[in-house]
């Protein structure tokens, strides 16, 4: 049997569910070429849609799986999600379709702990401001996710709508939004933050090389997987040593990265380190106090099937989910 997990059923167990632990286990997984993770193809038309199958398989875990991004500028006037996701999960031993997933939440949630782990072993340790750029359901669910692992003292916050911000202070909980502090321009943000995370839907870049500093980690996460959008300019990608996720998927719609090359920022030939090769020990990260390193975070299919994983054993346990009989089994079909 399959089983359905829709929102509803997502958001309710995923809570139970550590998920930088499992992003972090996938990340080493990859790190030591355990995990089979291809760049996702694009799939475009006439429209500005764009569609990324994400396929990834873990012998591990005994999974395979595709998550269909769906990105779809459009739906903001029709007043829709511009990003939608669903996760199929199959066994990599039989093939039987184990289980679909609903992937807003799991996207997040994934998204967040990664930069948590790339924070983790990239960052100066004793960072003690957080910077953050964008105040949305995504710097939300960052917030929450640092909170829960390693909390800043001080949260320095900017944003283009300042009801975005009212929202984000009601959202982290009065502790939080205690410590933070909004300002009105992404360069102190920027300047001030130790660790810095861009999270916004920006097309052209927020943040100029010129403003960061000696010792700052920064995380690019934000943008949109199309390979003209940023939130870096080249000078910023220049200066820090880049840690990506996947090379073949930051080379294939990573526009921080893409347009830093094309604009001579950074070599044709780069080779940047994978965040898994750091966390198996197979790659430095930081090499010193002074140095900047920025995480190109793109998304990989991995880290949600990471995440996938232990919602359906959870979900197995507590009896959530709508079963369905997906397949025949041991059926011959008519003129078969």
């Amino acid at each position: 049997m399959t089983v359905v997990l829709g929102a509803a059923d997502v958001a309710g167990l995923i809570d139970a569910v550590d998920v930088v632990g499992a992003v972090e286990a996938i990340h080493a997984d990859l790190g030591t070429g355990a995990v089979q993770q291809p760049a996702p193809v694009a799939l475009t038309g006439a429209d500005d849609a764009l569609f990324l199958p994400m396929a990834v398989r873990s012998d591990r875990l005994g999974l395979v799986a595709v998550k269909l991004m769906a990105d779809v500028p459009d739906n903001a006037a029709r007043g829709l999600p511009t990003q939608r996701s669903t996760i199929l999960v199959s066994s990599s031993v039989t093939g039987e379709c184990i289980a679909v997933l609903d992937g807003m939440t799991i996207t997040r949630a994934r998204t967040a702990a990664t930069t948590v782990v790339a924070t983790k072993h990239l960052a100066r340790p004793g960072s003690r401001t957080l910077g953050i750029l964008g105040a949305g359901n995504l710097a939300v669910e960052h917030v929450r996710a640092f909170e829960a692992t390693r909390p800043f003292e001080r949260i320095v916050v900017w944003s283009r709508s300042s009801g975005t911000v009212t929202r984000f202070l009601e959202a982290v909980g009065p502790d939080v939004a205690r410590r933070c502090v909004i300002v009105p321009e992404a360069r102190r943000v920027v300047e001030e933050a130790d660790v810095l995370c861009t999270l916004t839907p920006s097309v052209d870049p927020i943040v100029r090389g010129a403003w960061l500093h000696a010792g700052q980690h920064v995380n690019a996460v934000g943008a949109r997987p199309r390979p003209t959008h940023r939130e870096l300019d080249g000078a910023a990608m220049a200066r820090g040593t880049v840690v990506v996720d996947s090379r073949a998927t930051a080379w294939t719609k990573s526009g921080d990265l893409l347009e830093a090359v094309v604009e001579g920022a950074l070599p044709q030939d780069l080779h940047p380190a994978e965040l898994g090769e750091v966390v198996a020990g197979r790659a430095p990260g930081r090499t010193g106090d002074d140095e900047i390193t920025v995480f190109d975070s793109v998304g990989l299919g991995a880290q949600d099937l990471a995440v996938a994983a232990r919602l359906i054993d959870l979900a197995r346990e507590r009896g959530v989910g709508t079963p369905v009989a997906v397949a025949r089994v041991g059926t011959v079909l008519p003129g078969r």
